[in-house]
């Protein structure tokens, strides 16, 4: 078995794999980026992931969750390793200029939205194939047992819940460790590592201020909800300064207020949505109690005849990576990489469902956490980086396109290779 002491041969080994496969990958990932769809609705782009999981010879059960893939590849004894790529994608319309740019729309609630794979989650399962099939052509380096995630609805929060509810762990197995990775606007090529906290837990909630409309001219006769609401929105803005400590970072924002119909009407209810962002689990639960009680305050301030309504429409962990986990695929990433092309990601108020996978109690699998990593890849050219502004990595990201622009594209070949590569070689450091 091959262990890190000639990890040169392996990383020539998984090299001319990726050589072999990354043709089929790039038209793979060119289908999905293509046809992109929505959360929970990844029909083709999950039968399209299965078929290519089937044909390298993978054990591939479709439907978990919904629409979400699960692949098995057991090779002899040793631990189990769960590789996770997500495939939904969100209502935007491409401006990349790519001639495979989505033209696709979709019929939603609101009405007919444009589609585009503007987070990289094409890249994300194309990488997972493109290791699958390094892996399956690398057996006799490695023992044990892969378990690739092909996962629904990463952008709603909803994905990893779903598929755990369905039995994940208990269906198939229970992984020792799980690896996983989002690409940014880094330079292409490189990989960017952080131990601990790395993502902020996130909460969007909606909330419905009850009032008593009535005519504009007659206000003593109504109780106004978009007084209220006015109210609530100045008074929510304390919570940071006045409940949380200094050196936590916490993010509140009324994203969304909407009431009435016109100027000379008082109307019956104001709608709310927030959002609410932190790194601290326990803390973040304190933030939306908070927030909670001024506005449940603020309508008995107001004389609200009725109790304001919550509802938490999506919400995810704060991702805190595992330090020994980290350092270990960091370690096999110098050697597959080499430590010129590794970088220090600086933490994000972004958010991602992936934690889910790695808490005992939020995923409701029981027992104890899991450990896991969540590495990022860059995908920004070179010719492109190099006339950015800045020194630093974050400091060169606040000029470039970020995921969820209509401009955003990562599918260079370089991050596509870089991807396939970061994967296999984060496996290998616990199966080889």
């Amino acid at each position: 078995m091959t262990t890190q002491t000639n990890m040169p041969d392996l990383k020539g080994a998984i090299g001319a794999q990726v050589e072999a496969t990354l043709e089929q990958v790039q038209a793979l990932y060119r289908q999905i980026h293509q046809h992109p769809e929505l959360p929970f609705q990844e029909h083709e782009t999950s039968a399209r992931l299965a078929d290519a999981l089937e044909t390298l010879g993978y054990e591939v059960t479709r439907g978990v969750g919904g629409t979400g893939v699960v692949a098995l590849l057991e090779n002899g004894d040793g631990p189990t390793v769960m590789l996770r790529g997500d495939m939904d994608a969100l209502p935007i319309k491409e401006d990349t200029g790519l001639e495979f740019a989505s033209t696709r729309t979709a019929e939603t609630e609101s009405g007919t939205v444009p589609l585009m794979h503007a987070c990289g989650h094409d890249l994300h399962s194309s990488c997972v194939v493109g290791a699958a099939a390094v892996m399956a052509g690398l057996r006799e380096h490695w023992s044990g047992t892969l378990m690739l995630i092909c996962q629904p609805a990463e952008e709603i929060f909803g994905g990893a819940r779903a598929m755990l509810d369905d039995g994940l762990y208990t269906r198939f197995a229970r992984p020792d460790v799980i690896l996983g990775q989002h690409n940014m606007p880094a330079l292409a090529g490189t990989v960017g590592h952080r131990p601990g906290s790395a993502m902020a837990a996130c909460t969007n909630l909606a909330v419905t201020i009850h009032g008593a409309g009535g005519h504009g001219s007659m206000p003593a006769q109504t109780v106004d909800p978009v007084v209220i609401a006015a109210h609530v929105v100045t008074r929510l803005q304390t919570i940071v300064s006045r409940e949380v400590p200094p050196d936590e970072t916490v993010v509140v924002t009324v994203g969304k207020l909407h009431a009435g119909t016109q100027a000379n009407v008082i109307p019956h209810s104001a709608e709310l949505e927030i959002n609410i962002r932190s790194f601290d689990n326990a803390l973040h639960r304190q933030v939306v109690e908070g927030i909670e009680r001024i506005i449940r305050a603020e309508c008995e301030a107001g004389r609200s005849p009725t109790p304001p309504e919550f509802r938490v429409l999506n919400e995810t962990l704060a991702l805190h990576n595992d330090p020994a986990t980290v350092e270990r695929v960091r370690r096999a990433h110098i050697e597959h990489f080499g430590e010129a092309n590794l970088y220090a990601m600086p933490r994000l108020n972004g958010s991602e469902d992936f934690p889910f996978f790695g808490s005992a109690e939020a995923g409701g699998f029981g027992g104890e956490d899991i450990p896991y990593v969540y590495w990022f890849i860059g995908a920004t050219p070179e010719s492109r980086w190099v006339e950015t502004p800045g020194t630093s990595v974050a400091e060169k990201m606040r000029h470039l396109e970020m995921p969820h622009s209509p401009y955003y594209f990562p599918g260079n070949e370089i991050t596509l290779r870089t991807g396939i590569e970061a994967m296999a070689a984060g496996v290998l450091a616990y199966l080889g």
